[in-house]
């Protein structure tokens, strides 16, 4: 498995977060997803990575310790979960009103489906890419 983690610190209060975040379109739309669709916990997404488009459908699922979380039911990984941790902040440099996101990629490969063209390294700097556009949405409320 492959690991992606992204953290930071917002200069956002926790519950503004928390709701922006279930707004999943508009979450998931915010890492530059080409298409999102919603339908119910059941999520499509497209994505131009280089001359490919890569499509998947992942499923929102209920984990204790995460806000959000959601993972891979068809699309070109052999497994795919991310998961989203939200806790309010408080210090000197965060602000009163401050909220730590930690974002947490895990996947494989199906190097069947994938091939010689796409491997984990280019996989994993479009990730980290969508995860850090996610948490600047998260701050900003902007897509």
């Amino acid at each position: 498995m492959t690991n992606i983690s992204v953290t930071e610190v917002l200069d956002e209060d926790a519950e503004t977060v928390r709701e922006r975040m279930h707004d999943v379109e508009a979450f998931v739309r915010a890492s530059g997803f080409d298409g999102v669709r919603r339908d119910g916990d059941v999520v499509e997404v497209a994505n131009e990575v280089g001359p490919v488009t890569i499509e998947l459908v992942f499923e929102l699922y209920e984990e204790p310790d995460a806000e959000l979380a959601y993972r891979q039911r068809e699309g070109l990984f052999e497994e795919m979960v991310t998961t989203y941790t939200v806790r309010a902040e408080n210090g000197e440099t965060a602000g009163d009103d401050a909220t730590a996101v930690e974002a947490l990629t895990d996947f494989s490969l199906d190097v069947a489906v994938v091939g010689s063209f796409l491997d984990a390294t280019v996989i994993t700097r479009q990730r980290r890419r969508e995860l850090n556009a996610q948490l600047a949405y998260l701050e900003s409320g902007e897509v």
